[in-house]
Order: structure tokens, then sequence, then C-alpha cells
């Protein structure tokens, strides 16, 4: 098993900073709730009771005026304080109703503000979660073009493909089924000639490989062009025909003369990564909230879906992200669902293949 899924299997057991991020936000999301309806309460009730005594005024006022007409001429000066008093509560009416819109506005502005902030605080939360995903798998391929290029170097490698007896392949079978059964993440490994003939594998009892030719499969012919020892192939995720189509990701690497870096190429040693298997542990690792309704997902430079949490869409369906020239970030699609995403990093000598952790979540 290899170290780096090792390690994130040990660490995901723990409750990580994400998944509190995603309580957090929930958390924001219930008291921006709560103090919209507390504030809208609170304003209801102090303009309805200003709105309240200017009735009462009015009401006091306009029996004022009555009872002033009926005074007659002693009434008179009465009747202009009533009219005054009367104005009084029009004012305040009016100035209790410029206070309720006024009140609303702005703490419709201030909840809109806080729920702008929330949703960018979920968007770089799930832009974390997409490098997380991302940076895994890098190291994990990492691990995978130091074994292919180790493994090269073995003596029964080399003798094979410097003279292929056949003892020499039965050795070599035997060497390449004890690494398998020490490295279980790998399907199969096949050391082939310069003629992409697969002189022999390590599941030669389940998979039927021996005699068979790759010389037309691209990642062959790159690996027949390495100039040492030092340089790698890593290919593409694809389905292996000669593997039962599984979904493999293949690195090569060239096996000279001596095992030396520099020695005369005389073979290709291919390594099968189990790719479904070990990047499905990994997407569905990701701890994305409940709430969140997010499907997890590795896409390839051409956006084409190579792991999924749902298991769905692998190696058929196509992600139109919007990247806008950013390598990382989160946006909005036409459904109103969040799409954050981050491209690959590259561990130490493996630069990556253009690949991006994806993320797509149900809109707030």
């Amino acid at each position: 098993m290899s170290v780096a899924l090792d390690r994130y299997r040990a660490t995901s057991s723990a409750q990580p900073a994400s998944s509190q991020s995603a309580e957090d936000d929930a958390d924001v999301s219930a008291l921006i709730e709560r103090l919209t309806a507390e504030v809208n309460e609170v304003a209801c009730e102090k303009t309805k009771a200003i709105q309240k005594i200017t009735n009462q005024m009015k009401m006091l006022a306009l029996n004022a005026l009555i009872e002033s007409s009926r005074a007659g001429a002693q009434g008179a000066g009465f009747a202009v304080v009533a009219q005054e008093v009367r104005n009084v509560g029009q004012q305040v009416e009016a100035i209790a109703r410029e206070l309720e819109s006024q009140l609303t506005n702005r703490t419709g502005n201030l909840m809109s503000s806080i729920s702008r902030m929330t949703d960018r605080s979920r968007g770089e939360r799930m832009v974390d979660l997409s490098l997380n995903a991302i940076e895994l798998i890098d190291r994990n391929l990492y691990e995978r073009t130091c074994d292919v290029r180790w493994w090269a170097t073995d003596s029964a490698v080399v003798d094979c493909a410097a003279a292929p007896s056949p003892a020499a392949v039965a050795h070599v079978s035997e060497r390449l089924a004890v690494i398998l059964g020490a490295y279980t993440v790998y399907l199969d490994l096949w050391l082939c000639d310069l003629e992409g003939n697969v002189l022999a594998n390590g599941r030669a009892e389940r998979f039927r490989v021996a005699g068979q030719n790759v010389a037309n499969t691209k990642w062959f012919r790159e690996a027949r062009g390495l100039r040492s020892g030092d340089d790698y192939v890593a290919g593409d995720v694809e389905c292996q025909p000669l593997l039962g189509n599984a979904q493999v990701a293949t690195y090569c690497a060239s096996v000279r003369e001596g095992g030396k870096a520099n020695g005369k190429p005389t073979g290709v040693l291919a390594i099968h990564f189990d790719w479904e298997s070990q990047a499905r542990a990994i997407v569905q690792g990701v701890r994305v909230g409940a709430a969140d309704k997010a499907r997890v997902l590795l896409v390839d430079s051409q956006f084409r879906v190579i792991a999924a949490s749902d298991g769905q869409g692998l190696l058929t369906e196509r992600i139109p992200l919007s990247l806008e020239g950013r390598r990382c970030g989160f946006y909005q699609d036409r459904s109103g669902a969040l799409v954050a995403f981050h491209a690959t990093p590259g561990y130490e000598t493996y630069k990556g293949l253009g690949w991006y952790g994806v993320i797509v979540a149900a809109g707030s």
C-alpha cells in the first residue's frame, strides 16, 4: 500500500478543520436568519407603537377641532392649538415611516453583506478541499514514479531485458509477483522489449499478457524515447483491455544495461496503478459537510471525470470548468451550484498532468 494513501487513511478518521468549517458555516447561516427575524420584529413593534401614538394624537386633535367649532369665537384660539397638534402628529407619522424604511434597507444591506461573506468563506473552504484532494493524489502518484524507476534497475528485470531466456523470464515473473504482493496498489507489472512485446508480467495466472505487443500505445512510445534511467512516463487514466478493461494509470521507465541511468536501453518496465479503487478512496474521504450536498471530483486536463465520490461519469463525463485564467477559485454555475476547483500543484519531481480537484456543491 502506498505511503501517501496509508497516511491519508490513518488521519482521515480524525475530525478535520474542514468539517469544523462546515459546521461553522451552518451556525453563521442560522445566526443570520435569527438576527434578521429579531431586527424585523423590533422594527415592526416600535414603528407600530409610534403609529399608534400618532393616531391617538390625530384623534385628539380632531376632537379638539370639533369642540372648538362648537365653542364659536371663544374656541378659535384653541382651534389653532388643535391644528398644530394635528400637524405634529402627521410629521411624527412621516418620520416613523421613513425610519421604518431606512431601518429595513440598512438591515437588509447588512444581512446581504454577511451572507456574501458566508458564501465566500464556504467557497474558499471548498477550494481548500479541492486542493487537498489533488495534493493527495499527486503525492501518491509521485511514489509511482519512484517505484517504476527503482524496479527498472532490479537485477532480474535488467538481466531478462538483456537476454530474455525462458529461465530469465520465469525468474523475473517471480520477482514481479513478489513486488505485487507487497504493493497492493498495482494491478500488474509488465516487462517489455524495445519492440513492445510483453516479455513477462507479475500476475501471469490472472492476466495472460506475455507475448502481446503494446508498441502502439502512447505510454510505450513515450517510454521508448526516454533519455535516461532517471526519466519516466506518467500516463493519463485509461481503460486497459489487456487487464480486463480496468481503469489504470500506467507509469514507465526504461530498463538499461547494468541498471545504470546512462546505460544503453534494453527494454521498458510498465507498472499499472489500480486507479479506480485508489482514487475513489481519496475523493470519498474528503470531508465535506452533509448540508453541502457536494460531489468531489478529479478531472484531467480535458476536464474529463477520472474520479468521483458518487462513482458516476468515470471517463465519460466532462465538467465545463470556467477557469477564466485561474489555477484555483470558485463560482456559481447556471444552475446555482457552487463549483470550486484547484489545479494540480505537483509534488517533488512529479509535475502533474494538468489535472484538477473539483467540488460541485448545492447552492446556498
